[in-house]
């Protein structure tokens, strides 16, 4: 159980014994023999239940267990995968800006008449290589 299944279970039980001073006899006559009757059908060798976790006070008992393991399986690989992204984006833009580069490069270093870049063809042409 964990803290706020036992608050839970507390609350119930204050709220219940808040009201218990208020219940008519018959009420609690009928309560008493319940019981009574329950824990004579108890089996004799029943054990009763015991805590399957033990906890330190405090939150001390985290450091010697290996929750946070389970929960760095899951961040690590999510960690890795933004950063693999993060890599193949930043490949990606650098070899585009390198291929306009080279396009300006070439259209810059090339003696071109002043026709070529009036053609609506040319025009096309370094649009395509520029995306």
């Amino acid at each position: 159980m964990n803290t706020d299944d036992l608050n839970f279970a507390y609350k119930v039980r204050h709220a219940l014994n808040e009201n218990l001073d208020h219940l008519p006899p018959a009420t609690t006559d009928r309560l008493a023999s319940a019981r009574k009757l329950a824990v004579s059908r108890k089996k004799a060798n029943a054990s009763p239940l015991r805590a399957a976790q033990r906890a330190l006070a405090g939150n001390a008992s985290s450091l010697f267990s290996f929750e946070w393991l389970g929960r760095m399986g899951v961040a690590v690989p999510l960690m890795v995968m933004v950063a693999g992204l993060a890599g193949i984006y930043q490949y990606q833009e650098e070899q585009r800006i390198a291929e306009v580069a080279e396009l300006d490069a070439a259209v810059l270093s090339d003696e071109l008449p002043l026709t070529a870049y009036l053609d609506q063809g040319f025009n096309a042409y370094v649009d395509e290589r520029a995306q």
